[in-house]
């Protein structure tokens, strides 16, 4: 795997998006692009809400992306359009980027990636550019659409600045610098963007960040399916709310094992302090941490703490108003969750004759565990996992972020066409607004390849 992004020579004529997008830009700027930037989206597999949690995850992908053109200019602003109208232009100075966490625009998602390139690079002044944004990954869909905007920014800030980032460098700063708009992520959706490869799904490691080649069964389909209901992650406070319980959990089970508490904040890097095995983990949990939510009141008398201390050193900016925090089954669903991530790779390298029978029962034990412990399904989500598992899936699970957003299910090849038929006429038909958004809600998909630049030839 190369080190840095590729830069990829194209003839436009060949590719009707690339020319469609070099028109559009010239309608808009009167202008040629220099350069085009594409990141593309991602569909989870298995470990979900684990990732900011210190542990692996096993994405890939997808063909969906956000392609941009660019020129560069000395025009001290970088311009901004997109070609859905419904999403409006935005001009900023260079010297002015500023990201309002409070209204989550997609440009403050572009800007982030600006900023996080520019600060990474200590860039003193940013080259000025006009940027035409085409993005063809659903929205609020739970397959990283925002992200691979940041990602594509970053790639562009970049390129327009002649710099030249390795793809890991580019990954983690992108990771950080979504945290701008308030996602506290933990670079699971940076990563696949940058480092997949065509043809592979990849274990995603942190600290360090590395990906290594998962070989998906042969004569198994991933299908992605759009429950039709959308959530923004920086626009609510579930998804920053399971972080913080994380991080609480994290802590409370470090003080009854006698860990120094206050310098952790991962339940993988716990588990890295004890020296214990998952199986452990979860037994710890089980020992210390009752199921019943916790009060803000009995969190700060067992760390030992002021109500003060919780807001300013735990809690997050969106979740100073939580009273009651889950404890137990959000550390139960994070061990459980790692621990399925690493049999789905076992499986995967082993190739048992079961091999899709034993990934199939993996994703629904996960689509359980989120449901019903993470908390992060929707009543749609429930029902369009167990649709697909009618339809023929051997496996189905939320993916992504969830409370709205896709599924993915794992098809034996010689049931995908009645499985389509049956989604299609069970989820998606009866609904008038389901059925008008179902061409690009349900499809195949396979291991699309990372981020790049294009340039004509």
């Amino acid at each position: 795997m190369a080190s840095i992004p590729p830069k990829i020579k194209v003839l436009l004529s060949g590719n009707e998006r690339l020319q469609k997008l070099k028109e559009a830009f010239h309608g808009k700027y009167g202008q040629m692009p220099l350069f085009y930037a594409r990141a593309p989206g991602r569909v989870n597999l298995i470990g979900e809400h684990i990732d900011y949690c210190g542990y692996a995850v096993l994405p890939m992908a997808i063909e969906q992306n956000i392609l941009a053109a660019v020129s560069v200019s000395d025009s001290q602003t970088i311009q901004m359009t997109n070609t859905d109208p419904k999403y409006k232009d935005f001009t900023v100075s260079v010297d002015g980027i500023t990201i309002d966490r409070e209204d989550p625009q997609w440009y403050y998602y572009f800007l982030c990636g600006v900023r996080g390139i520019q600060e990474h690079l200590s860039l003193s002044s940013l080259a000025g550019m006009c940027c035409v944004v085409d993005g063809t990954i659903p929205a609020s869909s739970g397959l990283s659409s925002s992200s691979a905007l940041v990602c594509c920014a970053g790639l562009v800030t970049m390129e327009a600045n002649q710099k030249s980032l390795s793809k890991v460098t580019l990954a983690e700063t992108c990771a950080k610098c979504e945290r701008y708009i308030g996602t506290e992520g933990g670079g699971m959706d940076q990563s696949i963007s940058f480092l997949a490869e065509e043809g592979t799904a990849k274990l995603i490691e942190f600290n360090p960040l590395r990906a290594t080649d998962v070989r998906l069964p042969d004569g198994a389909f991933f299908v992605i399916a759009n429950c039709c209901v959308e959530m923004n992650k920086a626009a609510s406070s579930h998804f920053n709310m399971r972080v913080v319980e994380c991080r609480i959990a994290t802590k409370m089970l470090a003080k009854a094992r006698g860990v120094d508490w206050q310098r952790l904040l991962k339940l993988g890097d716990l588990q890295k302090e004890l020296q214990a095995s998952l199986e452990e983990m979860l037994e710890l949990v089980e020992e210390v941490l009752h199921p019943e939510p916790y009060s803000r009141e009995e969190i700060c008398r067992t760390l030992g703490i002021r109500e003060e201390q919780l807001g300013q050193n735990i809690l997050s900016a969106n979740t100073q108003h939580a009273t009651q925090f889950k404890l137990y089954q959000r550390a139960r669903h994070v061990y459980g969750e790692a621990a399925r991530v690493l049999q789905f790779k076992a499986v995967c390298d082993s190739s048992p004759a079961d091999a899709v029978a034993q990934l199939g029962d993996l994703m629904n034990r996960s689509h359980a565990s989120c449901r019903d412990l993470y908390e992060c399904s929707c009543p749609e989500l429930d029902q369009l996992v167990d649709i697909c598992l009618q339809a023929g899936a051997v496996g189905s699970r939320l993916t992504g972020a969830g409370w709205g957003g896709c599924t993915v299910s794992m098809v034996p090849g010689e049931k995908i066409d009645s499985f389509l038929r049956t989604v299609s006429a069970r989820y998606y038909m009866p609904d008038a607004r389901r059925s008008a958004l179902e061409k690009q809600s349900l499809f195949v998909t396979k291991p699309g390849g990372g981020a790049a630049i294009f340039i004509e030839e």
